[in-house]
């Protein structure tokens, strides 16, 4: 047999990636075998370990693909880092562009949704690295906020942080339940915009 090229083999990958994304929305990840996988992606079962080590070693992969750090967030929102504030706005409105996409958002469903404790996969280990990443990020954007002294006084850093955290959390597995039940960008631009809003400091114009 001919050796496989390094852009067939991750042709490969990719195909089983995408198989195991679909069948795990549809079954959830416990319920799903690997052999299921490799029959969804038209493959053996030797390709899938050709690739992955087991079932958690593909899930992670599948949970890779659609990683976003706050700090690339911004970077693609052209948010300028002198205004923390608003590089924190426009950083939010970029996530939920991403989690509007079929993949960002079937993948994530089936983290929160679709994904039980299942030997060493533990979705609530991963879902806290992910919240906390996130946090990460705010925290350095809202101190230097703080610095700047644009937060009200009686708000710290880490108190900007997990409110904003709290009201993404609510409003993604909210949507994630009934993704037709409103529109993700409208609700969370409208949550984080009025956040923001009453934690800042007032401008010499309101006092």
């Amino acid at each position: 047999m001919a050796r496989r090229t390094k852009a067939e083999a991750e042709a490969t990958r990719v195909a089983l990636l995408d198989a195991a994304e679909e069948v795990f929305f549809e079954k959830g990840v416990a319920r799903t075998s690997l052999e299921q996988i490799a029959r969804h992606a038209g493959m053996t079962r030797g390709a899938v370990y050709w690739h992955f080590r087991n079932k958690a070693d593909l899930f992670h992969a599948m949970l890779d693909r659609v990683r976003m750090p706050f700090e690339e967030l911004v970077a693609e929102s052209e948010a300028d880092d002198t205004q923390p504030l608003e590089a924190i706005r426009l950083g939010c409105q970029q996530g939920v562009r991403r989690l509007e996409q079929p993949r960002h958002r079937r993948v994530h469903a089936i983290l929160l949704h679709r994904c039980e404790f299942f030997s060493d996969i533990d979705p609530q280990a991963m879902q806290a690295e992910i919240a906390s990443e996130c946090l990460d990020a705010l925290h350095g954007y809202f101190t230097t906020a703080c610095q700047l002294g644009l937060l009200r006084d009686d708000v710290s850093p880490e108190l900007a942080t997990r409110l904003l955290q709290a009201t993404l959390s609510g409003v993604y597995h909210d949507w994630l339940r009934d993704t037709e039940a409103f529109s993700l960008f409208e609700r969370s631009t409208e949550l984080v915009d009025t956040q923001l809003a009453l934690i800042s400091q007032p401008s010499d114009a309101s006092r």
